[in-house]
């Protein structure tokens, strides 16, 4: 994860984030343009995120519940303020999957967060916030109609299609077999995976997590290591450490194409 040491106004934060920011090193850890991302080196270290209002709402309650399953980070505040959205977490101890040392034993690598993945499934959300995230999934996917957002080499090398048609059937077929049948991650790619020397410590970015089907996960995760290692060979090995008996290939493939559609 980047941080860039920088200059922070803390007049134009909320007076209690201002307090945490105030005699403290500031670091730019943003990696997106959807919110901003602000490291503070104190007590542990802190995250500031802000994006526009009402964007952080359901993270926050998200994090706050995977943080009591000893899956995320505290959340230490969140609140609206002028027109923008705050949401402060503590440091988890370690580094993302991104980090040298682990992209440096791929194997490794591929098997833990294969069995990582397979344990947050089995986790129970009775109590999860967000109870059925499949509806809003499958809104996005139709609202992929326009193809403003196909994306038809997204999934080069493992899942392909030959036209936006293929893959808009094979999405709406598959939207018929999805099942809110586990807690998701909903972005389950390394860099929101945190490991301390090769020990879980937890996951990161979960605004889109909740009980979904559980193949959106395993998607991503197979994905992510083709994206991060350059080569999709552990996608046979991903699987067979997830566990071929809870994954149906044919429904990965049609995630694929809701995903190529829906952006």
């Amino acid at each position: 994860m980047q941080r860039v040491r920088t200059t922070a106004d803390i007049s134009t934060f909320p007076a209690s984030i201002a307090l945490w920011m105030e005699n403290a090193d500031v670091y730019d850890s943003s990696c997106s343009d959807e919110a901003k991302v602000f490291y503070i080196d104190r007590d542990g270290g802190l995250f500031v995120k802000e994006a526009p209002e009402n964007a952080l709402k359901a993270e926050a309650d998200l994090t706050a519940y995977y943080h009591s399953k000893n899956l995320s980070a505290e959340v230490l505040y969140y609140d609206t303020w002028n027109h923008k959205d705050y949401m402060v977490t503590r440091r988890i101890p370690g580094e993302d999957c991104t980090h040298r040392m682990y992209l440096e034993d791929p194997k490794r690598l591929c098997d833990m967060t294969a069995c990582l993945l397979r344990k947050l499934h089995e986790t129970d959300g009775t109590l999860c916030p967000v109870k059925d995230r499949l509806q809003s999934y499958m809104a996005s996917v139709n609202q992929g109609s326009d193809q403003k957002h196909y994306e038809p080499d997204l999934f080069a090398g493992i899942w392909e299609f030959t036209s936006f048609e293929e893959t808009w059937d094979a999405a709406q077929e598959g939207m018929r077999y999805l099942k809110p049948d586990a807690l998701i991650h909903g972005d389950y790619c390394l860099p929101n995976i945190i490991l301390n020397d090769w020990q879980f410590s937890g996951y990161i970015d979960l605004g889109n997590g909740g009980i979904a089907d559980r193949h959106i996960d395993i998607l991503w995760g197979i994905w992510t290591l083709k994206y991060n290692l350059g080569t999709a060979a552990y996608t046979e090995r991903f699987i067979d450490a997830y566990g071929r008996d809870r994954i149906e290939p044919e429904k990965l493939r049609q995630i694929a194409a809701m995903e190529m559609i829906g952006g």
